[in-house]
């Protein structure tokens, strides 16, 4: 008997959704990297037209003159604070709104999820003027802090949420062995919030990476610019080229491509955390 006489037809159904889902969401990256390895005379014989041999130069000239060394480097400066920022005051106030006792709980908690839902486009032009008076147009700080306050209210809600699903037998019995708050956290939570923890930098990873309003407000010299900003100039210089102009967009989404594939075991595992609690 073959394996398919097993499988049922509602779930030969869901296997049919989600395969067309799949082709739907992976076939447009798929025609994106085979038109930036086309010529320009490749292009013109159709979307799915082979070409003869794979221009691997377009890349080069996309990271030489759209300056994505400096763009990339710039991102990864930018990134790379903000992700461990978020994820350790997310790891504090998420512990404090989870397990602590404080006036004003219930209020501050409900402030944090108001702050997460107001849209950056909202407060950006009030930013800039308090940016601006403090000097740090056009620096990383520029980049870092603002990105910084707007993921503390995910990070908390987020790990808060998270460590209540904990085991409270580990936690009680911590508490009645006199462990103190700090131990508690870096003894016990840290260690049974690292899928949860992985998974929140994931996603403040992909959103930091993929910022566009906060750099292109805040920064207007080149130097301090980050590849989604890079690529709005560099779309502007090569609208006329399009394999170097494809290049230029899988070099800004590569490392999200690595870094989601590297890290998926562990975003799946801090997602379903809890479910079978």
């Amino acid at each position: 008997m073959s394996r398919w006489s097993n499988i049922s037809a509602g779930t030969l159904f869901l296997r049919l959704v989600l395969w067309l889902l799949a082709f739907v969401t992976i076939t447009p990256f798929l025609l994106l990297l085979l038109t930036s390895i086309k010529s320009k005379a490749d292009v013109l014989q159709g979307a799915f037209a082979l070409p003869a041999y794979p221009h691997f130069e377009n890349y080069l000239a996309a990271w030489n003159a759209g300056h994505f060394n400096i763009y990339f480097w710039n991102s990864i400066i930018v990134v790379i604070p903000v992700v461990a920022a978020s994820v350790f005051l997310g790891l504090l106030t998420g512990f404090a709104f989870a397990y602590l006792s404080f006036p004003f709980r219930r209020t501050l908690f409900a402030i944090l999820t108001l702050g997460m839902m107001v849209p950056a486009e909202a407060f950006i032009i009030p930013l800039y003027y308090e940016m601006r008076y403090l000097g740090l147009i056009n620096t990383y700080a520029a980049l870092i802090l603002p990105q910084i306050a707007m993921s503390i209210p995910f990070s908390t809600i987020f790990l808060a949420s998270a460590m209540q699903q904990l085991p409270e037998e580990v936690l009680e019995a911590a508490v009645l062995d006199g462990a103190g708050r700090f131990h508690i956290l870096r003894k016990i939570v840290v260690p049974l919030m690292v899928p949860a923890m992985s998974t929140l930098a994931l996603f403040l990873f992909i959103w930091t990476w993929n910022e566009f309003l906060i750099p292109f407000i805040l920064v207007n010299d080149d130097d301090y610019r980050t590849l989604p900003l890079g690529m709005l100039f560099f779309q502007g210089r090569y609208t006329v080229n399009t394999p170097v102009l494809t290049a230029g967009a899988v070099i800004v989404i590569f490392p999200l491509i690595v870094t989601y594939l590297i890290f998926q075991r562990r975003f799946i595992a801090g997602l379903t955390a809890g479910a079978t609690k």
